[in-house]
């Protein structure tokens, strides 16, 4: 089975943008032809994982981490936006799958716990704050954290424009991020209205990766759309 070479999160590149490439705008129907087309470019796999509780989509599942991580040594990160009540078996299925990252949404009643048994597995840990969050609500945890993303549209919904507020919270939070004291790398991550039009302003303001949709499965030049995020800096 693939797996990501040891340290594969401390070697991610500097100064430039990240890709971290979602599975949700692939052809599921082609999944393993797509895997092989964004292997050469995605520096991360991002799988988001809804119950259609606390997001109203649902998708996708611990049988597909399986089969993706048998067929890709690209790092998987997954988001698991999910109830408190499923949270922690959640994390348990999705670490048994071969993710090498979690992240859980800071507004769960459970995120602490959360955070504790992922690292307590051996991964890397991450956390997502909704668009209409308070930045406060995931200060308390910026210390144990590899990842935090900030949402900038409403959760478990394709396709709607970036919302205002978010390029001064991805600003805001790296300053937090800086202030938290870990002594292990951590970076911040945007996700949800990600254009070729929003991105640039994104990684303006701190992004250092953006989650890239049909900005890249929708790209007619994969490695062109790749080299020009590679070519902006982030802050």
């Amino acid at each position: 089975m693939p797996n990501p070479q040891p340290g594969w999160f401390d070697g991610l590149a500097r100064g430039r943008c990240l890709a971290e490439v979602s599975m949700w705008s692939a052809d599921l129907c082609n999944l393993a032809r797509d895997l092989e087309r964004i292997a050469p470019h995605a520096d991360m796999l991002h799988i988001d994982v809804a119950d259609g509780v606390f997001a109203p989509a649902m998708l996708f599942f611990p049988d597909l981490v399986s089969a993706i991580r048998a067929r890709s040594a690209v790092p998987i990160h997954v988001h698991l936006m999910v109830d408190d009540a499923i949270l922690l078996a959640q994390a348990e299925q999705f670490a048994d799958a071969g993710a090498d990252l979690i992240s859980i949404h800071a507004e769960n009643g459970n995120a602490a716990e959360a955070v504790s048994l992922i690292t307590s597995r051996g991964l890397l840990a991450g956390a997502v704050l909704r668009v209409e969050s308070p930045l406060d609500v995931v200060t308390p945890l910026l210390p144990k954290l590899s990842v935090v993303t900030l949402l900038g549209t409403a959760i478990g919904v394709k396709g709607q424009g970036l919302s205002e507020t978010a390029p001064g919270r991805i600003a805001e939070m790296r300053r937090r991020v800086a202030a938290s004291g870990a002594k292990h790398r951590q970076i911040v991550a945007a996700d949800g209205g990600i254009r070729d039009n929003t991105v640039p302003k994104l990684v303006a303001h701190g992004a250092e990766t953006v989650v890239l949709g049909s900005l890249a499965f929708g790209a007619p030049d994969l490695g062109a759309r790749i080299s020009w995020l590679h070519g902006l800096k982030a802050a």
